[in-house]
């Protein structure tokens, strides 16, 4: 079957049907120097390749990712944004976020690209330390929204405050 509809169309229609499946699916496409959707890191449970540009990645109730969105136009960049959300699991409540289906539970919503690049930077910290972001507290990733959203540098996200959240995690288990 020929489908003359635009990638997008084709996209959304994709999203909806694999929305019942109990993940949280998210929209990628990549127009070089237009266009860039991408994950900075999560663990992808499936990925589907709809067109040479686009395409579908999928993830599991729980799973933490951080989400990029660039566009720009003949004038330079129009918008920069990265997100770092966690997947919700069927009936859970959650937010919704443009090219994520449902959508989620946003731990960090920073727009503009210095902004963004302090985010960057935090999640390489992350790394540096030995921690895969996944992993890393939810906690921290607001604290990171909320320093920058308030013009501060956001701690450091230490092995110990790692080791400290994973006791938590198995206490609440």
């Amino acid at each position: 079957m020929n489908d003359n509809r635009p990638a997008g169309a084709r996209a959304g229609r994709t999203l909806s049907v694999l929305a019942g499946d109990g993940l949280t699916h998210v929209e990628l496409t990549w127009i070089e120097k237009k266009l860039e959707h991408w994950i900075r890191f999560g663990r992808v449970a499936q990925d589907r390749i709809l067109t040479r540009r686009t395409r579908v990645v999928s993830f599991r109730p729980g799973a933490v990712f951080a989400f990029v969105r660039w566009a720009s136009n003949d004038f330079g960049t129009i918008v920069s944004r990265i997100d770092v959300v966690r997947a919700v699991a069927p009936r859970e409540p959650y937010t919704t976020l443009p090219f994520v289906r449902p959508g989620g539970d946003i731990l960090l919503k920073i727009e503009g690209w210095p902004k963004v690049a302090q985010v960057l930077a935090a999640i390489d910290a992350v790394e540096a330390e030995g921690v895969d972001p996944c992993d890393a507290a939810p906690d921290h990733w607001r604290h990171v929204h909320n320093r920058i959203a308030a013009g501060h540098q956001p701690r450091p996200y230490t092995l110990e405050r790692h080791r400290a959240w994973l006791k938590r995690r198995e206490i609440e288990g």
